[in-house]
């Protein structure tokens, strides 16, 4: 044990294998008492029985997040067993791969309420724990890089972006209460990773959760004090910050907007400004005409040196 969280009450969703089961494991590593979560109450307590066959401390919790009682009774599990929460991962998710005119609602209505309500029901109430507890306190949600938007990946990608969008919200209210909030793009082999042809090409097998549990561990201890609201990609050999909305350049003026003038706006000047969209980087229509790039799938030119 490395000592990185020693003292600390951690609870991880989603701990059962994968990414959440790496996550608890070197929290556990690290010194932490850890709440393993898991819809899948076995795998919970593999994972709890892992951590405590090494000497950790750790208790299972079979709780779905997307009840939000249930998501409160996690967080009270917590502060019965060790006396509080200091640290929080965000990581029970649900994913499937359809095209957008094929999403069935009752499919849609589930990924929704594990991804998003979720990490609602589960961060707000860890988050009044820290508050009362006046200690402050971590919270890493799971986001990713398909908040770009992604392929066949519609209501996840908008559920992740929706995790992101709640970060940076949640970083700006509890500053003052001395709470960090971070979100974290992983990327890993995992089982989400085996329904895709497209992720096994780009996500090796050597590419473990594990490689992934370092950056989560740093950001819950308080090695990371003064780091919020900040989205933060990891495939493994990458490290780096996501970029967050802006407003872009220039800005129009006028008084009223009629339908000549929004025309003429962007045939005229927001044509040549238009964004690449998606992961990939898709290039729009209008600008595929003007640089003479045809694949619909095809990235910017490159410029001549």
């Amino acid at each position: 044990m490395n000592g990185q969280l020693d003292g600390k009450a951690v609870v991880v969703t989603g701990a059962g294998r994968g990414l959440g089961e790496a996550f608890a494991t070197h929290a556990a590593q690290a010194g932490a008492c850890v709440v393993v979560n898991d819809v899948d109450a076995d795998l919970a307590e593999r994972t709890t029985a892992n951590i405590t066959a090494h000497g950790g401390r750790a208790v299972a919790s079979g709780h779905n997040v997307a009840d939000a009682d249930q998501a409160a009774a996690l967080v009270d599990l917590c502060v019965a067993e060790f006396g509080t929460v200091d640290g929080l991962v965000n990581n029970a998710g649900l994913n499937y791969e359809a095209v957008s005119w094929r999403d069935d609602p009752d499919d849609v209505r589930a990924l929704i309420e594990t991804n998003v309500l979720g990490v609602i029901y589960v961060g707000t109430a860890a988050a009044r724990v820290m508050v009362d507890g006046g200690r402050g306190g971590s919270i890493v949600n799971i986001s990713s890089g398909a908040s770009l938007g992604q392929r066949k990946l519609a209501a996840y990608s908008a559920s992740k972006g929706a995790v992101a969008s709640l970060t940076y919200s949640w970083a700006l209210d509890m500053e003052e209460v001395g709470i960090r909030v971070n979100a974290v793009c992983p990327l890993a082999h995992t089982r989400m990773v085996w329904t895709s042809e497209r992720s096994l090409r780009n996500c090796p097998p050597e590419r473990t959760p594990a490689r992934i549990a370092p950056l989560v561990l740093f950001l819950l201890s308080d090695d990371a004090h003064g780091i919020t609201g900040q989205l933060i990609r990891c495939n493994g050999p990458e490290l780096h910050i996501m970029g967050q909305p802006y407003v872009k350049q220039p800005v129009l003026h006028r008084q009223v907007w009629d339908s000549a003038s929004v025309r003429r706006a962007f045939t005229e000047v927001f044509a040549a400004h238009l964004e690449p969209y998606g992961l990939e980087k898709r290039v729009p229509p209008t600008l595929r005409e003007w640089t003479g790039v045809a694949a619909p799938g095809a990235s910017w030119p490159r410029r001549s040196a």
